[in-house]
């Protein structure tokens, strides 16, 4: 969560300095495979179970889905 809430002040730095920005996109929304990495890494919002491929949401989930509906960083 430090690295997505570290880009969304910097970002919300550079609309205050009057840039046009239009969007932000998460990394992975699900945990996946990476080739570098394997299973091992997981990034996504949402833990995956890849044996039973059963979706959880991380408090990492929450925590972006209260940032998007009151629009503040906290």
């Amino acid at each position: 969560m430090d690295y997505v809430k570290k880009h969304l002040e910097v970002i919300s730095d550079a609309i205050a300095d009057s840039a046009n920005v239009k969007g932000y996109f998460m990394w992975s929304l699900m945990d996946v495979f990476s080739w570098s990495n394997g299973y091992e890494k997981r990034y996504g919002l949402f833990y995956v179970d890849f044996e039973t491929q059963e979706r959880y949401p991380k408090k990492s989930a929450y925590w972006y889905k209260k940032v998007a509906e009151n629009q503040v960083i906290e």
